[in-house]
């Protein structure tokens, strides 16, 4: 049996070098290896409110902050018998959350511990846009943010109030990334995700230490559009998106990973590279969405998709590659989920290519994210009941 394994891993590895655009890459998925890692209660004392992001900053404290979606943020030290957390900032009065909506992405400077400033993406109402800002923790508590402190960097109308992304997070290059949905509805109707006069179904790059004219941050000279004729937004680095909820960087390497959620049909993992144009509305992962007038080229494949269903999923759940020194199994594998079934994956690659997925883990209550502290210690979260796990390997 272990033979025909890699017998058979070896014909997925052959099949996908020879495959162009339009194949399908689920013949390297496996749901064999089911039950490989259990899921312990890292913090067995806490619960949170409808969790959807936990960070770390890179300060030394080895504090761990947790998101929730109402616009709380809880942080507590990183500790498996800590007792309680504290709000760290409330700006529920501020955020419109519910659906796909609220405070959806915290972001850390790299230079936290000697700026203090941190950066949100979050709803809200009247009229309905996403807010990106900065605010700056309190001079006289390391566990309390300032309210008043925020500086708002970037705003822009959700014509719907689903698909808002929602993930920030600071590339290696020290720029911030934005991830914005394609504006909602369905099948992106007025197609603005491969517009590039508009920002939704876009990852966005901006330099938040300097601003350019008119602008409270500033525009790499690098972006794909920077100082361009065409009325193109600076601001994108890749485009054609449907919804990135999460994207996370490999810290080792810099590759930008994301999980687009799908249609009706596909969810997909990509790698994002600046310029590309990752497909949605003309592609749904590795096929056409539009019947007519699909033209493929110049268009960036998935590294990976899976087709919707009761047992794979129905709303891709993006994760991070694994550098988890008490998970040596999974050590520089891409551990991502899906949102409705639950399931939990790893996907092995090399030079940009799938070579195995396995299913490892199932968890319940709905997956909205996962997480890494200051350690690189991986984390998943459930949105209800609100806890937060480890993945610890099956004896």
């Amino acid at each position: 049996m272990e033979n025909f394994k890699i017998f058979i891993s070896l014909i997925g590895i052959i099949v996908l070098m020879c495959s162009d655009f339009s194949k399908d890459l689920r013949a390297l998925d496996s749901v064999g290896e089911d039950g490989m890692y259990k899921l312990s209660d890292a913090f067995p004392h806490l619960t949170f409110d409808m969790p959807v992001e936990l960070t770390s900053p890179e300060d030394e404290t080895d504090r761990i902050f947790v998101v929730e979606q109402k616009g709380v943020i809880q942080v507590f030290p990183n500790s498996s018998d800590v007792k309680k957390s504290t709000v760290f900032l409330d700006i529920g009065n501020q955020v419109t959350s519910g659906g796909e909506m609220g405070l959806l992405g915290l972001a850390f400077h790299p230079e936290y511990k000697t700026n203090g400033y941190f950066y949100l993406n979050y709803t809200r109402r009247s009229p309905l846009e996403t807010i990106i800002s900065r605010f700056k923790v309190s001079a006289s508590d390391p566990n309390i943010a300032d309210p008043k402190s925020e500086t708002i960097l970037l705003r822009f109308d959700q014509p719907y109030s689903n698909h808002n992304g929602g993930k920030v997070a600071f590339g290696n290059d020290g720029f911030l990334y934005i991830s914005t949905g394609d504006g909602g509805s369905g099948g992106d109707p007025k197609n603005r995700a491969q517009n590039r006069k508009e920002l939704l179904g876009k990852i966005l790059r901006i330099d938040v230490n300097n601003m350019s004219p008119g602008l409270k941050y500033g525009i790499p000279a690098d972006n794909p559009y920077a100082e361009n004729k065409e009325g193109y937004r600076e601001e994108i680095y890749a485009y054609g998106m449907r919804n990135a909820w999460r994207f996370n960087f490999d810290r080792e390497t810099g590759t930008l990973w994301a999980g687009d959620v799908g249609q009706n049909r596909f969810e997909e993992i990509d790698i994002i590279e600046k310029g590309g144009n990752y497909g949605w509305r003309i592609m749904e992962a590795n096929e056409c969405y539009q019947t007519s007038g699909c033209k493929t080229a110049g268009l960036q494949p998935p590294i990976w998709s899976y087709r919707q269903g009761s047992e794979t999923g129905n709303s891709v759940t993006g994760g991070y590659v694994c550098h988890d020194k008490n998970l040596p199994g999974l050590m520089g594998k891409y551990i991502y989920g899906d949102y409705v079934t639950g399931n939990i994956w790893a996907l092995t690659h090399a030079h940009k290519r799938a070579i195995r997925n396995e299913r490892i883990a199932k968890i319940s209550g709905g997956l909205p994210s996962f997480g890494e502290d200051s350690k690189r210690n991986l984390y998943v979260m459930s949105y209800n009941p609100g806890k937060i796990y480890k993945l610890i390997p099956e004896k």
